[in-house]
């Protein structure tokens, strides 16, 4: 029987989400039956279910190891590498602080410099902060059934009503000033102004940035303002990020440069709580692999 579009049409009878968005709906099918709806799930592709729910963590792990048509996939390896270089850097440039690091080859030390590691690392994040909002942006009407998949893609979108779309274009903003305040810190001879219009200022706005992501993707995973979900891999993988974006967030503040310099050693502090944050990022970037291997392993793998 030819159903029209309207008979296919879905019913929401149940929504939760953090106000004002909706991140999870129970649908009522046209046949009766009824199945539930979650945002982070429905953009990315995965399975219904709580990974964790079907398979145990070093199961998922093996099937995350190796899944290159997969967008989920690629858009954890890479997050991983760009957190991986922001930790370098974060240790190079602790280590400098102390002392403990030092060599008589001046260009080892340039090699090893801790910004050009920070702004190698920017690199990566952008393109999978990229990758993530083009997946948002593509993200099918969750309120059709049977619906095709659409001919042409959107580069950006514009879904400011969708709490993912929202959370993966702040994330991408946040990245692309990384992009420049990173490359600023490489210029030659800034003085304590010039460090703060062309550094500081867009570290400041881009943490703030990733900070209001990572806590928008955490809502969509808790559907509310915060929720203790341990069994929910969706739910390490937000929460870890939100982690990172807080520490960035404390980077930040202690990144400032001010006329005369402070009684302590400021940017000590601010390179620690970079590296803090780059760990939590990487923590949530590798959950993002098992995660993929969940779709994958019930046959729902994104291509990339």
């Amino acid at each position: 029987m030819d159903l029209s579009r309207k008979e296919r049409r879905l019913e929401a009878i149940e929504e939760q989400g953090l106000w004002p968005f909706i991140s999870r709906r129970i649908y009522r099918h046209y046949n009766g039956t009824h199945h539930a709806w979650q945002s982070r799930h429905h953009r990315k592709g995965l399975s219904a279910f709580e990974p964790l729910e079907l398979l145990p963590l070093h199961v998922l792990i093996r099937f995350g190891l190796w899944l290159p048509k997969d967008l989920n996939w690629w858009i954890g390896v890479i997050f991983a590498f760009g957190s991986a270089l922001f930790a370098a850097g974060s240790v190079r440039a602790i280590g400098t602080s102390l002392g403990r690091l030092q060599s008589p080859d001046p260009n080892l030390i340039q090699s090893l410099d801790p910004n050009l590691i920070f702004f190698a690392g920017s690199i990566p994040f952008t393109a999978a902060a990229y990758l993530q909002l083009f997946q948002a942006a593509n993200a099918g009407d969750p309120a059709e059934s049977d619906r095709p998949a659409p001919k042409h893609r959107a580069v950006f979108g514009w879904k400011p009503r969708e709490i993912g779309w929202l959370s993966c274009a702040l994330q991408f903003l946040g990245t692309m000033l990384f992009n420049i305040n990173t490359f600023d810190a490489l210029l030659p001879g800034l003085g304590w102004l010039q460090q703060d219009v062309a550094v500081w200022a867009k570290d400041f706005v881009g943490s703030i940035l990733f900070l209001a992501s990572g806590y928008l993707a955490f809502g969509e995973t808790c559907h509310t303002y915060w929720a203790w979900k341990p069994q929910s891999l969706s739910w390490w993988i937000t929460f870890t990020n939100l982690l990172g974006c807080v520490a960035f967030m404390i980077s930040a503040f202690f990144a400032f440069v001010p006329k005369e310099a402070f009684h302590f050693n400021a940017a000590l502090i601010s390179v620690f709580f970079t590296l803090l944050g780059a760990v939590g990022f990487l923590a949530g970037s590798l959950l993002m692999l098992p995660e993929a291997g969940d779709a994958a392993s019930n046959g729902s793998s994104s291509p990339a």
